[in-house]
């Protein structure tokens, strides 16, 4: 029975982790232990953000949102709650951007917000 020689896969194996950790500094992007290591880390790293990411994205829109409907005299949660009751089905994303870049139709919408809201 002939041996198997595995040098083609593994040097395969090894060019591709050493092409992922291109860029990094130090042993980190040319020794192959360091560098699975440091790649196997950044996939780690990369997993966990883009849930953060999502998170951090939803904190910006409120704030964007608070920030706009704070001069009409009303908090955020008021302006959600009266947005729940005018039946309003516009997400956070859209809202902070209408309160960015067209403060005449967010107007509308804290008015629509402020008429449902209950005496």
């Amino acid at each position: 029975m002939p041996r198997i020689k595995r040098g083609v896969t593994t040097r395969a194996k090894h060019k591709r982790i050493l092409d992922q950790a291109k860029g990094y500094r130090g042993r980190r992007k040319n020794t192959i232990r360091v560098a699975r290591q440091a790649v196997e880390k950044a996939g780690q790293y990369a997993y966990r953000d883009r849930k953060v990411k999502k998170r951090n994205f939803r904190a910006l829109w409120i704030q964007r949102i608070n920030a706009a409907v704070r001069p009409e005299g009303l908090t955020y949660s008021q302006f959600m709650h009266g947005v729940k009751l005018a039946g309003i089905e516009l997400d956070r994303k859209v809202m902070a951007d209408l309160a960015m870049n067209e403060g005449d139709a967010f107007g509308l919408i804290i008015k629509q917000a402020k008429e449902a809201l209950p005496a």
